[in-house]
């Protein structure tokens, strides 16, 4: 399960990168998220120690979105979160159709939905799902023999709706895959975002 400051990064990122807000407080996250002022304060301090935010009196300020999603995807580890893998013998994109609607897709297929481009051909799919999901996904898609190609991880509370994960979690995602084919999409995130 995602870690409370990792809802707060994302949060944040989130809106710095998707809607240009990059004025926020610590009571406005706290009453969001239901955590502790403490919780939201530890949370941001890394942030502010490399000069990634600006705290002032009652808020604080993005003022450096890549060294904060930097930060985020290093610190992140994807495979805590992991709860089902398998093997298919479908091509990716036959996996991806037959998901079930409350899938939420991140990484590869997550760019691809994103931005109707695929930057290098892929061979995994990964997504985002709470239980009820996951038997669906695991009644189409039965344990089997061999290199998993389908991942799933743990749906958490705060993931926004949608199918498709919101960009900063789809970059922290791609920045802990291990496939060589993970820097053509984070490269090419990176000069969407970063122009």
């Amino acid at each position: 399960m995602i870690k409370k400051k990792e809802a707060i990064y994302r949060y944040i990122l989130t809106e710095a990168l998707e809607r240009k807000q990059l004025s926020f407080t610590q009571l406005s996250l706290s009453r969001k998220f239901g955590f502790s002022l403490s919780t939201v304060s530890n949370a941001v301090k890394p942030l502010e120690n490399m000069g990634a935010i600006e705290k002032r009196t009652r808020s604080f300020n993005m003022i450096d979105i890549r060294k904060a999603l930097t930060f985020w995807a290093t610190t992140r580890n994807i495979t805590k979160d992991l709860i089902y893998s398998s093997r298919s013998s479908l091509p990716v994109q036959k996996i991806e159709g037959e998901m079930p609607a409350e899938a939420v897709f991140t990484a590869y297929s997550g760019y691809r939905f994103l931005y109707n481009e695929a930057p290098a051909d892929y061979g995994e799919v990964y997504v985002y799902a709470d239980k009820k999901t996951l038997e669906e996904i695991k009644e189409r898609f039965p344990e089997r023999k061999g290199p998993p190609n389908l991942f799933v991880l743990e749906k958490d509370e705060f993931m926004p709706e949608g199918n498709i994960a919101p960009l900063p979690q789809i970059y922290v995602d791609l920045w802990n895959l291990k496939e060589w084919y993970a820097r053509d999409y984070l490269d090419a995130l990176e000069r969407r975002l970063f122009k």
